[in-house]
């Protein structure tokens, strides 16, 4: 079985409110320099060989139902 991440960020221009809590915290905890943006992992396992097709079929997958490309960004990482 192979193994494929898909991880999912919000676009850059987009509020990142959980993230801007997180910083937040590391501020007020006394860690300075730090900004944080929260995003989602995924991790897939695919049955057989890990060719490129179904690798493109994962990503199809994943731009169709994991990520809301409207304010997400996604990459798909063969492991």
């Amino acid at each position: 079985m192979a193994r494929v991440v898909v991880n999912v960020m919000p676009k850059p221009e987009i509020l990142d409110p959980q993230g801007k809590a997180v910083t937040g915290a590391l501020k007020r905890m006394g860690h300075e320099g730090f900004s944080v943006r929260q995003g989602k992992r995924f991790e897939i396992e695919v049955e057989g060989d890990l060719t490129p097709a179904r690798l493109e079929e994962v990503r199809q997958y994943a731009e169709a139902v994991l990520a809301n490309t409207v304010i997400e960004n996604f990459e798909v990482v063969s492991q």
